[in-house]
């Protein structure tokens, strides 16, 4: 115990010297979080501007991940649906990036058409395997709450929209908050000297 104890010092001592000295990252990036949260609740057609940027990327990189993962195991069962997935993800990513001017309501029935796919074909791909895994429920819920976000976006596409910016404010701010008050916390940590 006690050797293990000693192991673990120089590891435990090289994060607390990463931290002291990359204390001022922590809060530039709460900072910036911060001012995200800030403006996203005062100006929140510009934050959903960026929102649907960031948005879109993720679309594209998941659906680019989910094509590859679907290539690589074709001899899978079940490979082609992933293979959808990712094509879906792909194209309405590279087609919001491709459009910046798109309006506010073409890009929000975009997410909840984008929504509604990936959440029918994570139930299907939930039901092809459910009989190799007892966790395919994890893909039903996941499926059911995207379809019900993409339906809830076409009732209501500007509420939906807002409720999005609001949440992701919040967030901002509160996660922004935290590595601030780590930063200040770290800026001054002792570290073990070397025995």
């Amino acid at each position: 115990m006690t050797i293990q104890a000693k192991s673990e010092l120089p590891a435990l001592n090289d994060v607390r010297v990463l931290a002291r000295r990359a204390w001022w990252v922590f809060l530039v990036s709460g900072l910036a979080s911060v001012s995200f949260g800030v403006l996203a609740l005062v100006r929140p057609g510009i934050a959903l501007f960026v929102l649907a940027t960031f948005f879109a990327v993720d679309i594209l990189v998941d659906g680019v991940s989910s094509v590859v993962g679907a290539v690589q195991n074709r001899e899978r069962d079940g490979w082609w649906l992933l293979l959808l997935l990712g094509l879906v993800g792909t194209l309405v990513g590279a087609y919001v990036l491709m459009n910046p001017p798109l309006s506010l309501l073409v890009f929000l029935y975009t997410v909840a058409f984008q929504a509604v796919a990936a959440g029918v074909l994570l139930v299907a791909l939930g039901w092809k395997i459910r009989q190799r895994s007892t966790k395919e429920w994890i893909l039903y819920v996941t499926g059911a709450l995207s379809i019900l976000f993409g339906l809830s976006m076409f009732v209501t596409p500007i509420a939906g929209s807002l409720s999005v910016v609001l949440f992701v404010a919040v967030w901002s701010i509160v996660t922004g908050a935290l590595r601030i008050v780590f930063a200040f916390r770290v800026r001054n940590l002792p570290v073990a000297s070397a025995a």
